[in-house]
């Protein structure tokens, strides 16, 4: 071993423990097997967050619930805190694209003081924020609170465009994001907001992608999002054409961001459109409620190649093809967009795009509408990342929420988890069994003797891969208003392989 490869090794741990977003692959041959077999599965120490500014609406009302799971190994000392990322106004481009919101606004929030501190892991703990000076969010957890940190950011807006139910996972920073399923039509109002955590400016470049293909837009590109700022970028401000099918592709040139999309319908409500999994031939979208009106599943092929994609409905008795949309053609570079209608047509449902001949990566999502016509609410479902060794949905209420599960392949068995709740109540465990190739809904369990919102984990026990998402759902005059999350593993362990010393390379 020389000491190249020593400080590779060396570096690499480091980072794994560190950075909580780190893995560790090795090329398949039979010593990189072995190496992967002696691998330790070690909690991570670090783990950072971004919750985007919640809404430009003066009524908006903004709840977020912070959770860690209970995880072994990870000793007693740690803290996990959101503080509020001063926006900061930007030379560049990116500044002043916004309506009704200043780019150079400082936020209210008081910069150095939390919004919300993290008093003990498998307790959640909330906090809440009124009109539309709420600030988007930066936050950092470290030792016992670290792995499988989870932030809820939920706004309910009770009139106006975007009106509804809008919920959003905090998100790590990174630097590449995909968002099929935005729009520049008339009716809609689109932001791509951008969060720089860094002491460094970030340099993003936003790409717009339609049904023919790439949109002409100078004005997105070398975007400057400056150190410890967030940009709400308007997306309609990018390009003259007015397309309801786009796909947006973040690309941070220099630093780190944590990208979300703000999708505001005039009409039928709002939400946000979280990153689609990475490019993938296979993609699972779980969780459509039953009760869809209409499911439009808008996929994204990045190369040159085409992709044939054969479309399947995982319902809770197997695996449907909807009739007439059989498969959906996805041209290299551009955009598609299926109507599926009433897919789910009452009951539980995901979709399962696979290859129909050779494998070709593409990106996708839903959108989802529930209601009739003038009392209509609007969610989006990206394809997701399964649930792997655990996942965690931080923000449940006693009433209003459904947990959607699919075994896309083989049967599996999990254990869902409630904690304990943010004011009192008892943790509650149970066992469910997926069917192969089904979706399940579950009534959540609820904490014994609940008060406030508590958390949910779910973790695999046997089987085959399980794929989550949870919906949220409140009534309000009339309307279904709801939010659905998709349940990605969260992370919280890192594979540490064993490094011995070999002093002799300081011989040679």
């Amino acid at each position: 071993m020389n000491r190249t490869t020593l400080s590779l090794i060396a570096g690499t741990t480091a980072l794994a423990a560190v950075t909580g977003f780190a893995a560790l692959t090795q090329p398949d041959a039979p010593d990189a097997r072995a190496g992967a077999e002696a691998a330790a599965q070690l909690p991570v120490e670090r783990t950072s967050v971004l919750c985007p500014a919640p809404s430009m609406s003066d009524i908006a009302e903004t709840s977020y619930t912070s959770f860690t799971p209970v995880t072994k190994g990870t000793g007693s000392g740690g803290e996990a805190a959101l503080l509020s990322a001063a926006r900061q106004s930007a030379d560049g481009p990116a500044a002043g694209k916004e309506e009704g919101r200043s780019g150079g606004k400082q936020d209210g929030a008081q910069a150095g003081k939390p919004v919300l501190r993290a008093k003990e892991p498998g307790k959640p703990v909330t906090g809440d924020s009124s009109g539309a000076e709420a600030p988007a969010l930066v936050g950092t957890a470290d030792g016992r609170f670290a792995p499988g940190w989870t932030v809820q950011e939920t706004t309910e807006v009770a009139a106006g465009t975007g009106r509804g139910l809008q919920g959003v996972n905090c998100t790590a920073p990174g630097t590449d994001f995909w968002f099929p399923g935005v729009s520049t039509a008339a009716d809609r109002t689109d932001y791509v907001h951008l969060t720089n955590p860094d002491d460094s400016a970030a340099v993003v470049d936003i790409e717009l992608y339609g049904k023919d293909g790439a949109l002409k837009s100078e004005v997105g590109e070398d975007l400057t999002i400056k150190p410890h700022s967030s940009e709400p970028v308007l997306l309609s401000t990018l390009t003259d054409e007015e397309q309801p099918g786009l796909t947006v592709h973040v690309n941070v040139r220099s630093g780190r961001v944590g990208a979300a999309v703000q999708a505001l319908d005039d009409r039928i409500g709002g939400d946000w459109l979280a990153a689609s999994a990475d490019p993938s031939g296979s993609l699972v979208l779980p969780g459509i409620p039953k009760d869809a009106t209409s499911v439009r599943l808008v996929a994204f092929a990045p190369g040159d190649a085409d992709a044939d994609l054969k479309v399947r409905l995982a319902s809770p008795s197997g695996l449907i093809t909807p009739a007439g949309n059989e498969t959906v053609h996805v041209k290299g570079g551009m955009t598609a967009a299926v109507d599926l209608g009433d897919v789910t047509r009452g009951e539980a449902g995901s979709l399962v795009l696979t290859p129909t001949d050779r494998s070709v990566p593409v990106v996708a999502a839903v959108q989802v509408v529930r209601g009739k016509e003038g009392k209509q609410e609007s969610a989006f479902i990206p394809a997701t990342r399964p649930v792997g060794t655990r996942a965690t949905s931080a923000d449940n209420r006693e009433k209003g929420g459904t947990l959607s599960l699919t075994a896309a392949g083989p049967a599996a068995t999990v254990k869902v988890t409630a904690s304990a709740g943010s004011e009192g109540g008892t943790p509650v465990s149970k066992t469910y069994t997926i069917k192969a190739g089904t979706t399940q809904d579950i009534e959540p369990p609820v904490p014994a003797g609940l008060k406030g919102t508590y958390a949910l984990t779910v973790e695999p026990v046997s089987g085959g891969p399980v794929y989550g998402a949870r919906t949220l759902t409140v009534t309000d005059g009339g309307v279904p208003a709801f939010t659905v999350q998709t349940l990605p593993d969260d992370r919280g362990t890192v594979a540490v392989p064993d490094a011995d010393e070999d002093l002799s390379v300081l011989q040679r």
